[in-house]
């Protein structure tokens, strides 16, 4: 699986009740869970003072992200995606990193 680094703007339509917000909001919620326990989502940080978001995905493709987890998100509607793929660096301080 390849790993993307994914910016997430939401933009919820002018004249959108707040029912409706609120119900796409908690079943977002819960499909995130679902990405996360299949291995797709793997971490999530919200930018300070707007709607952005920064997550750290796992697909097979940039195609597979598109269709088949992002796709899949109850607020796909209202979100444009900024999808950058990404590899390890060889000199990554983290647990996966190469360097000795």
């Amino acid at each position: 699986m390849r790993e993307f680094l994914v910016e997430i703007t939401t933009t919820v339509p002018e004249g959108t009740g707040q029912d409706e917000v609120d119900r796409r909001r908690a079943a977002e919620a819960v499909r995130a869970r679902e990405l996360a326990a299949a291995g797709n989502l793997i971490r999530l940080w919200r930018q300070v003072g707007v709607r952005r978001t920064f997550g750290i995905w796992r697909a097979e493709d940039e195609d597979e992200l598109h269709r088949d987890v992002l796709g899949t998100l109850p607020l796909h509607p209202w979100m444009t995606f900024t999808v950058t793929a990404l590899e390890p660096h060889p000199n990554d301080p983290g647990p996966t990193g190469r360097s000795a």
